[in-house]
């Protein structure tokens, strides 16, 4: 059986450049996007979070008024009907990359929050890229990708093709002034080679085994390319 591992942001908070808080987490979406998909192509999935904690969901994801009352309907029933799994996630620190076929980070601010420098979420990206298992990641996902170093200190996606949320649409959602540092503008600096689609369309990029989505439309599409890939 094919083995996927989703790695979800612990962080409930994104904290502002100014020390503020912005109430965040994990954007329902993309994880069910993911997760539904997997189950459905008949994929063991499992949930992992740093520390085991249980994830948050922003609540901005599931509010109708911002994603649609169609979407959030869909959102809530699903985490209803899987809230035994989402609330005891594995431990990061604990999870034996060899047990997988593919890696996956749904978005939300909460992995710009916590994911980007977690050492285990490091770790299991280098294991995973090393023997060449699938790596995904959509929205904010690939803040991840920037806590993994190897053993020399270099950033081993220095080079790839990805994507990931744009700094034009973190502007157009309002999130942008007051940031910290902004995902696309950083991935370019430590040397991905950065490709975007137009703001809130469906965009992944392709690069051998690293698998990206640009924003919340674009985490079912990308399901599939892994789903095609792992077959």
């Amino acid at each position: 059986m094919t083995n996927i591992l989703i790695v979800l942001s612990a962080a409930d908070k994104w904290t502002r450049a100014d020390g503020s808080i912005y109430e965040s987490g994990v954007w329902a979406q993309e994880f069910v996007d993911l997760d539904e998909a997997f189950v459905r192509a008949g994929f063991k999935v499992d949930l992992a979070s740093p520390g085991g904690i249980v994830p948050t969901m922003d609540k901005r994801s599931l509010d109708p008024g911002t994603v649609g009352e169609k979407v959030a309907d869909r959102m809530r029933a699903y985490l209803d009907k899987n809230a035994e799994r989402v609330e005891k996630p594995l431990i990061l620190a604990d999870i034996r990359t060899a047990d997988y076929d593919a890696i996956v980070v749904p978005g939300g601010h909460g992995p710009v929050e916590d994911l980007y420098r977690d050492p285990d979420m490091g770790r299991v990206l280098i294991e995973a890229d090393k023997t060449g298992k699938v790596i995904a990641a959509v929205c904010h996902g690939p803040a991840a990708l920037l806590a993994a170093r190897d053993e020399n200190g270099r950033w081993p996606f220095a080079g790839r093709k990805m994507t990931a949320l744009s700094d034009e649409e973190e502007i157009e959602f309002g999130t942008a002034e007051n940031a910290p540092w902004l995902l696309a503008d950083t991935l370019r600096k430590q040397g991905a080679v950065f490709e975007q689609g137009p703001n809130w369309h469906a965009h992944v990029v392709k690069d051998g085994n690293l698998l990206t989505g640009q924003n919340p439309q674009s985490s079912a599409p990308l399901a599939e390319v892994v789903i095609a890939a792992l077959r």
